[in-house]
């Protein structure tokens, strides 16, 4: 019952930053439970499992906030599961302890592709240019729900970061718009998943319990996504996916395990790193708030 819980625990907080920040969740989720060594296909699996219902709850919520826009949706939805599904097939065919490091690796990028992202924004807000078009819109959801589904997540930091660096939507579509065509490719993903590994391949109590907590913050998030700065939800996010998979990447790729005391400190420098990062950010998105005076100086909000 305690595992279940802190696993609700997960999935809503992961769920929370999701449907905030428009990703998160399947990257924070895939990273948790290989860090306790699940193998890559199996948490994977669990993971688009649980966002069928995630992402529905949450699309929902978005849609009547009106944070999406339908023809983004329409465009990305198919040639993201078509990715998904390829992705799903592909990795059920590959052995775990090949592909378990490749994995981590592939997640901590992401991590630190989201963390670029938000950190270059500096508290601006970016100018909006027309509607993005389906030349670039389709290849996009296909790369993006391949690697979602390969890595466990990157449906929303593709997805997500591609549309808002582009310029040309609004933030909150971006985020209302990704999670609900994520839809389509949790589906298509756990039908790829479900054809490889067979159900009883699957943790579906583990998945359950995701969902549980993914359903519960779906609304909220979806409440707060117009009033949570997104810089500072994705410099937090980023630096927890990267801390989530460096050990694991670590321990891959070096002669340091869990009994090295250099593992730990480089570990505690990233998480004080983290923590600068995600202070710094919260400043200039304050100074980014603040109007300019007559002579040039910051005064109050």
């Amino acid at each position: 019952m305690r595992n279940l819980l802190i696993l609700a625990i997960v999935g809503f907080a992961a769920q929370l930053i999701d449907g905030s920040l428009g990703m998160a969740y399947g990257v924070t989720a895939s990273s948790l439970l290989l860090a306790a060594g699940t193998a890559p296909a199996a948490a994977s699996a669990v993971v688009h499992l649980a966002e069928v219902g995630t992402s529905l709850f949450s699309g929902a919520a978005h849609w009547k906030f009106g944070n999406v826009d339908w023809k983004v949706v329409g465009i990305m939805a198919l040639p993201g599961a078509i990715g998904a599904f390829l992705g799903a097939t592909l990795l059920t065919s590959l052995p775990a302890d090949l592909t378990k490091p490749f994995v981590a690796l592939f997640l901590l990028s992401l991590g630190v592709y989201v963390m670029y992202r938000f950190l270059r924004l500096k508290g601006a807000r970016p100018q909006l240019k027309p509607r993005p078009s389906a030349k670039f819109l389709a290849p996009l959801g296909l790369v993006a729900g391949t690697m979602d589904a390969i890595g466990g997540g990157g449906w929303g930091p593709i997805g997500t970061s591609s549309l808002l660096s582009s310029g040309r939507m609004e933030a909150r579509k971006v985020v209302g718009t990704i999670d609900t065509s994520e839809f389509a490719v949790s589906i298509a993903a756990s039908a790829g998943f479900l054809l490889g590994l067979g159900s009883a391949g699957i943790d579906w109590t583990t998945a359950l319990a995701l969902l549980a907590g993914g359903a519960v913050a779906a609304p909220i998030a979806a409440w707060i996504v117009k009033h949570l700065a997104a810089t500072i939800l994705g410099v937090a996010a980023g630096g927890w996916i990267v801390l989530t998979n460096s050990m694991t990447v670590i321990e891959s790729w070096s002669t340091l395990d869990k009994a090295s005391v250099w593992l730990w400190l480089i570990m505690a420098v990233l998480v004080v790193a983290w923590l600068l990062l995600i202070g710094w950010t919260i400043k200039k998105h304050r100074a980014a708030k603040k109007p300019i005076g007559r002579e040039g100086e910051l005064t109050r909000a």
